[in-house]
């Protein structure tokens, strides 16, 4: 505070500049009042210092008097100075203990006297004993820590716990199901922010939904077909959440933006080529279809054409890079699946003959780990997944087994499960955000028994938790890391998204807290109309209008108006070529337009010239004359068709 303008005119009264603030300090209003004089300058960093350090000795001062209390059998003092005392000292405004213009007697008169009732001894010891420099007595037994403190201790149990077993974090204590349609949900993806998800089918349908509009009912914002007549193989989201790379069954990959609307569609190659480097695109139907985890204009794909081929999407008239699996005989094998590595530095596919491959992104000729063995060979291995740490590689095979690959070590397999029935190509794999757990969907016929979500740790490879979803497959999972959801799709035309209340952040507890939009109500007619049918237009007589005015709208009507063309003078048809000039043009247009129908038989018309074409060839015969070759057989052929004409009994009599 500034010196000027400051006095003292009560014991705890100032004014200044006539407004009135109120200070607490020790139970002791100070009121400051201006009246424009000079006053003393108040240091209250002073005044706060000088009474912790009071509060300080008189704790000592009462400890010590206790022990020599507890030596000599003596009854306890209490922790202030007077405890025969049991009115407080400087309750009214005039108080002595009150902060005042000289220090010096604060010091003395909080030295000397106590204000308050006294103090257990306990609480004074534990007062000295845990911190020296608390301002006032200390808090009773049992609330020595404040709440959000034992709250956090309460957390950082639970989180111990949690790490300990990782089931404990499994989002699955609510769910809500996503109606598709009817059949198989067999893509699903959900955008890097977790606002959005899209879903597509065997039904050539892709869906999208939002978790922030949708209310209870659960409907998509958005329906439709993007690739026509083919099935919805895979749909992801960019790293950016801008736009969505959709897979189907055709040879051409689409993007679409976030409302669905076409952006780019791939180049188609020439099927007819057999080196399919040579070609601009796929020329098969296309399996599966990833982006590029760093670069977003990237994505890649793979086809029954044989090859896994890196697209630039603002380049859609060519691939960017073609990589070609090979097997062991070098042969063309069909990649069933490929993905990224976590950093993007790979490309893995897995193939029919059962192997994985995996490329160099930089380079496409030769395969910087490969394995032969990897699945069973004929069977599609339906998804490659690598964790988060990018140190492992999981594939789920179509010789119902998932296993897991260590990157370093890639000639055996970490660990195996077998037994997990799979009979779609896309069935999903895939690790939980905390790089603990590996998650995987199970294969069933439909109505005979529960599609199961299976939970597996990443180390030890045994099975930790399972969900029962529905009665049909399940196919595709993914978990959200942001928002700690997990998505599955199924068979039977369903996406349902688990979740935990406490564990989970919006996505789907965003849409389940809004109620269901009321139904507008058709407005009802509220009056009621008689309506004669002889009244209506249809029904009306037409009315005999006037030949005058008729004739009139004849005479401006250029068409009706129109002069007949005068007959033609001279040979013609047609009305328009009788007369013609002296130009070639004009009498070949003559000759062209004139009546030459014969009405004859043309077939007598034709034999009308066979003698005279016999007896004196003109266009056939003569051109012929010199090349035409010598009849060598005809005299013996002649004889045998003489001999069949004879009779029965002759041909027996010789």
């Amino acid at each position: 505070m500034e010196s000027e303008g400051r006095e003292v005119l009560e014991m705890g009264h100032v004014k200044v500049r006539e407004v009135e603030i109120g200070i607490t300090l020790n139970k002791c209003n100070l009121l400051l009042f201006l009246p424009g004089k000079k006053a003393r300058t108040f240091d209250l960093e002073a005044i706060f210092e000088q009474t912790r350090r009071t509060a300080i000795e008189r704790s000592r001062k009462v400890l010590e008097e206790e022990e020599r209390s507890v030596d000599g059998s003596q009854d306890p003092p209490s922790c202030s100075g007077r405890s025969d005392s049991p009115t407080r000292k400087g309750h009214s405004g005039h108080s002595a203990s009150s902060p005042g213009a000289n220090g010096s007697d604060n010091d003395s008169n909080s030295s000397s006297e106590g204000i308050g009732p006294a103090l257990p001894s306990q609480l004074c010891r534990l007062a000295v004993e845990e911190d020296e420099d608390a301002v006032g007595p200390p808090l009773p037994p049992g609330y020595g820590k404040p709440q959000c403190e034992t709250d956090d201790e309460e957390e950082d149990e639970e989180d111990d716990d949690e790490d300990e077993n990782p089931v404990k974090r499994i989002p699955d204590s609510h769910e809500i199901t996503l109606t598709h349609g009817k059949k198989t949900v067999s893509a699903l993806g959900l955008d890097p922010s977790g606002a959005r998800l899209v879903t597509g089918g065997y039904d050539y349908e892709v869906k999208l939904w939002d978790f922030a509009g949708m209310d209870a009912s659960l409907q998509a914002f958005r329906s439709l077909q993007p690739c026509e007549c083919h099935q919805i193989k895979s749909l992801q989201y960019s790293s950016t959440g801008d736009v969505i790379l959709c897979v189907a069954g055709s040879a051409q990959a689409k993007v679409l933006d976030r409302d669905g609307f076409q952006v780019m569609e791939c180049v188609k190659g020439d099927q007819y080529i057999v080196d399919q480097a040579k070609t601009k695109g796929h020329t098969a139907m296309l399996n599966t279809g990833i982006w590029h985890p760093k670069i977003k204009e990237e994505f890649v794909t793979c086809s029954n054409d044989g090859t896994v081929r890196t697209w630039d999407m603002n380049n859609e008239k060519k691939h960017k890079n073609v990589f070609k699996p090979r097997s062991v005989q070098g042969k063309r094998v069909i990649p069933t699946t490929c993905v990224y590595s976590r950093d993007g530095k790979l490309i893995a596919a897995a193939c029919q003959d059962g192997s994985i491959q995996i490329w160099d992104r930089n380079m496409n000729v030769h395969t910087k780990f490969h394995n032969r063995q990897a699945h069973v060979p004929g069977t599609d291995t339906s998804c490659l997944s690598f964790s988060y740490d990018g140190n492992t590689l999981a594939s789920r095979g179509g010789d119902d087994t998932i296993k897991t690959w260590d990157m370093r070590n890639f000639r055996k397999p970490l660990n195996v499960a077998s037994g997990l029935p799979n009979i779609f190509p896309m069935t999903d794999c895939c690790f939980s955000p905390d790089n603990k757990l590996l998650i995987t969907g199970t294969s069933v016929k439909r109505g005979q028994e529960n599609g199961k979500l299976l939970f597996f740790d990443r180390e030890t490879f045994q099975k930790l938790y399972e969900i029962e979803v529905t009665d049909a497959s399940v196919i595709r999972c993914l978990w959200h890391p942001k928002l700690n959801q997990i998505m599955v799709g199924t068979g039977n035309g369903l996406a349902k998204v688990y979740y935990h209340p406490g564990k989970s952040q919006r996505g789907a507890k965003l849409c389940v807290v809004k109620t269901k939009r009321k139904a507008k109500q058709s407005q009802t007619v509220t009056q009621d109309y008689v309506i004669t049918p002889h009244a209506l237009p249809m029904f009306r007589e037409p009315r005999q209008k006037s030949t005058r005015k008729q004739l009139e709208k004849d005479r401006l009507d250029p068409i009706k108006s129109h002069k007949p063309e005068p007959p033609v003078s001279g040979p013609g048809r047609g009305g328009r070529v009788g007369t013609h000039g002296g130009t070639l043009s004009s009498f070949i247009v003559k000759n062209i337009a004139l009546d030459k129908t014969d009405d004859s038989n043309p077939r007598e018309a034709i034999l009308r010239h066979a003698k005279e074409a016999e007896q004196n060839p003109y266009w056939v015969a003569p051109a012929y004359v010199k090349t035409q070759p010598h009849a060598v057989f005809a005299a013996v052929e002649l004889e045998e068709e003489v001999e069949d004409d004879e009779p029965e009994w002759k041909k027996r009599r010789l």
